[in-house]
């Protein structure tokens, strides 16, 4: 079975039970969607209650956005690539597709930040700037943890014997984690430039 139901103790013929770790890592990612859940209530209610929205100047651009989401995306695929490796105990390929998702998501961070040299506008600018660049910024700021994490679980591939087959948690978690950015950007670009764009 997966590690998301059940870590079975080896020594000392002990039942299996869940593994609390996944189910720690799932309520923190719940915690956080009520966070975001937060950020989006709170756009729309200023995009509805706003006559123009967003004001004159502060338009969004989607070419450099639609191709940082494309390239998302598509990482979450990737990674499950990495996940069926280890199941089938290919460590080689594991830390082969793990790698090219550490570069889409170095991609899109970089993607970010060249869009937010170009975009002529601030933090402060008005209060659509200021809900652009905290939204993004915090989701930004979750790919970046979600980059450390595949990194941390690449590091970790690197000692022999670490992950395999029936030994794989932390692989999981990491690709969880990464389903749940992915998710998350979505959702946050069909509100903040889909929906602005028509």
């Amino acid at each position: 079975m997966t590690a998301i139901t059940t870590s079975e103790h080896h020594e000392g013929g002990h039942e299996a039970h869940p593994d609390l770790r996944v189910w720690g890592l799932l309520t923190f990612l719940v915690s956080e969607s009520l966070m975001f859940g937060g950020f989006f209530a709170t756009y729309l209610f200023f995009k509805g209650t706003t006559a123009v929205w967003p004001p004159e100047g502060t338009e969004v651009e989607l070419f450099i956005p639609t191709i940082n989401t494309i390239i998302l995306v598509s990482s979450s695929f990737v990674i499950h690539f990495g996940d069926m490796a280890i199941k089938r105990n290919s460590v080689g390929w594991m830390r082969f597709w793990y790698f090219i998702t550490a570069v889409m998501g170095a991609v899109f961070l970089a993607g970010q930040v060249y869009e937010y040299q170009n975009l002529g506008y601030g933090l402060t600018t008005n209060l659509f700037a200021n809900c652009f660049y905290i939204m993004t910024g915090f989701h930004g700021l979750h790919v970046f943890i979600g980059l450390l994490l595949i990194l941390g679980v690449l590091w970790r591939s690197l000692r022999r014997g670490h992950y395999s087959a029936v030994k794989h948690t932390g692989i999981e978690m990491a690709e969880i984690y990464w389903h749940f950015v992915d998710i998350i950007w979505i959702v946050l670009f069909t509100l903040v430039y889909i929906l602005n764009a028509f």
